[in-house]
């Protein structure tokens, strides 16, 4: 078996192959991405970043796929949407100079809605390929919590779940010809124990030893100094120990209650797919963790931060963990059909966070945390919860019950799949020699670059002909480097430069007469220095002469060897 390293993993992306990004938490997957991003965005290439749930497009700088693709809560797309989608023309805009898509945690995304989203690809860019064409990007771990299973209106009937909808399911991601990277490098838990308890939940081999080792953080209190974050896996828990830390908060308190409008079962969904609750009860210095994309993009659902203050209107001002402060005002979610809103309810996009579910710690990485999965009611819960945490010692554990450390089976069918097809991709890599890759990275990022980018390089190009050919004007002109650095703006060493590229294209005029630049004994001492040690290298000569007790210079040792074969 190969492990793929992150550099493999990069390697691949750049030679612009769809690629599936797996591994366990704290693999790298992350730096991976971000590494892409970089490299794409120095290239001017329009790269969209998102993820399936708000909290994890936080920790990418994206947004969700669901508001990039303009797909939204829908569960189905009719010919008649997909109409209106290209009405917008902000989103027509942005598909069509979006180059590469890269969807995070898509372990959360459910079969059909991939699907979905690579139609609503297809149809924006006018292209019938996978995706539209553009390079596709998934990163996830399918042993991370899975899509939530509910009814589902396929615009025809109501669909009862009677099966995991993994996003490896989709069409989509079987026509879309992944590279499987897996990476399987550690780089969150530096506690091997603890590691190995993890390892343990992930190959469904659990020992006695390690159920052991959990109990022993029971009511442990976590061996650090840090802000300990609780996770629970049930809402309810969840409110429960917000609203006793608001309470011991000694300040007025504000109330902001939801308003809506439209028929009443479609509100009801609304109500359930929104994070904000009904009433929120705000105070001055409560934590707090945004529901909502900004439509600018100031904050994300799933943005933590402090209420700082309340404005003139009662609106309160959230300052980010990341330092930007928002003032922030009521949002609407809305249900529409046929461009009708059939409802809609308006709320302040916040909810409080002192505790935060499962669900929603996807992602992070915690130095210190207490925990309860004593409830836990999915496979892989208590796998998402326990790798949250570097460190055993860094773990208080209030509970957990048999499901907690189970994983799903087809989960783990599918894994080895992809360790083996990551072997494959691996062996393939190495039996390219480094120039096959490094052109392939080329022609690829050259047929993504923009026109703009092209044109740049072009007038670049351009510009460096033309510069060279103002110096070859004044040269032939017969003005000193002193004169023609000081009309151009540039360094003298810049002129010698410009006369070594003329030399090199048999382009350049006659310079003899800037020998007088130096004192005759100066040029024979630097020209003798040269055939002395048969080199053209500055630093020897300029060394040799050092030797010699000479007062060297590196402009005057260039200016010398302009003539060393003339």
């Amino acid at each position: 078996m190969f492990v793929m390293t992150q550099a493999e993993a990069l390697d691949i992306l750049k030679m612009g192959r769809n690629v599936f990004l797996t591994g366990p938490a704290g693999s790298g997957k992350t730096h991976v991405i971000n590494a892409y991003v970089k490299y794409l965005k120095s290239h001017a290439v329009d790269v969209a970043v998102t993820a399936s749930t708000g909290i994890a497009a936080t920790h990418i700088g994206g947004q969700t796929i669901h508001s990039w693709s303009g797909l939204g809560i829908k569960d189905t797309l009719t010919d008649y949407d997909i109409e209106s989608l290209m009405e917008r023309q902000y989103l027509y805009k942005r598909f069509e100079k979006t180059k590469v898509l890269i969807i995070d945690e898509v372990s959360m995304l459910h079969h059909f809605r991939l699907d979905l989203i690579e139609w609503i690809c297809r149809q924006m860019k006018r292209n019938e390929a996978p995706f539209g064409g553009m390079q596709i990007i998934l990163c996830g771990d399918f042993f991370q919590l899975p899509p939530v299973s509910r009814k589902r209106f396929d615009g025809y009937e109501i669909i009862e779940p009677t099966e995991s909808e993994f996003a490896f399911k989709a069409e989509s991601f079987l026509n879309s010809k992944f590279t499987i990277c897996y990476l399987l490098e550690q780089h969150r838990q530096k506690d091997n124990q603890y590691l190995s308890i993890l390892n343990q939940i992930r190959q469904n081999k659990v020992t006695q030893k390690t159920v052991d080792l959990l109990k022993s953080r029971l009511n442990a209190d976590p061996d650090t100094g840090t802000v300990i974050t609780r996770l629970y896996t049930h809402n309810i828990d969840v409110d429960e120990i917000n609203k006793k830390h608001l309470g011991l908060i000694q300040a007025g308190e504000k109330v902001y209650k939801m308003t809506s409008k439209g028929a009443p079962s479609l509100v009801e969904s609304l109500k359930k797919s929104c994070l904000s609750p009904e009433v929120l009860v705000l105070k001055k210095g409560a934590r707090v963790m945004f529901t909502k994309n900004q439509p600018e993009g100031g904050f994300v659902n799933g943005t933590l931060g402090i209420v700082k203050d309340f404005g003139p209107f009662g609106e309160p001002v959230v300052e980010t963990n990341s330092g930007m402060t928002f003032s922030v005002s009521p949002q609407s979610w809305k249900i529409e059909e046929e461009g009708k809103v059939k409802a809609e309810i308006e709320q302040l996009p916040l909810r409080l966070a002192w505790a935060i579910t499962v669900h929603k710690s996807q992602g992070m990485s915690l130095d210190a945390m207490e925990v309860d999965l004593s409830k836990s009611f999915v496979k892989g819960m208590g796998y998402v919860a326990l790798s949250r945490v570097r460190s055993l010692d860094g773990m208080k554990l209030l509970g957990f019950n048999d499901m907690s450390l189970e994983i799903d089976m087809e989960v783990l069918e599918m894994d080895e799949k992809f360790q083996e097809k990551s072997d494959e991709a691996v062996d393939k890599l190495k039996s390219m020699d480094r120039k096959e890759i490094e052109d392939k990275q080329k022609k690829f990022i050259e047929s993504i670059e923009p026109e703009e980018k092209v044109k740049i390089k072009k007038k670049e190009k351009e510009l460096k002909k033309s510069t060279h050919e103002i110096t070859r004007e004044m040269l032939e002109d017969q003005m000193s480097l002193a004169m023609i650095a000081d009309k151009r703006g540039i360094k003298q060493e810049t002129v010698v430069s410009h006369i070594e590229d003329l030399m090199k294209e048999n382009n350049c005029p006659d310079v003899d007469y800037l020998k007088r630049e130096l004192k005759r004994s100066e040029l024979e001492e630097i020209i003798d220095a040269f055939g002395e040690l048969e080199t053209d290298t500055l630093s020897s000569v300029y060394n040799l002469l050092l030797k010699r007790k000479k007062k060297p210079s590196y402009l005057k040792i260039r200016i010398a060897r302009l003539f060393l074969n003339r």
